[in-house]
């Protein structure tokens, strides 16, 4: 992937608004591309394979498959993606769990749209490491 080209990225969220809302909002950063928006775990296995995506922004908290069975869904059927999580709220044993499933980060929602980009851009390696 060069250096030029946007991160492509896939959303997992099944609140319509918000899926909305983020999409709008990372589509304004130049070196961001959203090349999918899917409402759940389900959905992301289908299209992540067929698009080949740099990162996958997942929440947590979705009908069906659940925040670590889509993270260990996604790393098995396309290894070289990062998954980045996001969640209202997470137990330590959660974001362990998460982490365990493959997710590179675990941001919760109320996160600035800076940082969610700089977790997106380090998931890509294209940036400075998030403190």
């Amino acid at each position: 992937m060069a250096g030029g080209e946007p991160i492509e990225v896939v959303l997992v969220e099944d609140n319509d608004i918000f899926r909305e809302a983020l999409e709008l909002m990372l589509e304004v950063t130049p070196d961001i591309r959203v090349v999918a928006a899917v409402g759940d775990g389900e959905a992301a296995l289908e299209v992540c394979p067929r698009i080949d995506p740099d990162v996958v922004l997942v929440d947590y908290r979705l009908p069906g498959l659940d925040g670590v069975e889509t993270t260990a869904g996604l790393r098995s059927v396309c290894p070289g993606l990062s998954v980045v999580v996001l969640t209202a709220a997470a137990e330590t044993g959660e974001i362990q769990a998460l982490m365990e499933a493959g997710a590179v980060a675990c941001l919760t929602k109320d996160r600035g749209l800076e940082e969610i980009v700089g977790a997106i851009r380090e998931a890509a390696g294209r940036g400075a490491a998030i403190g």
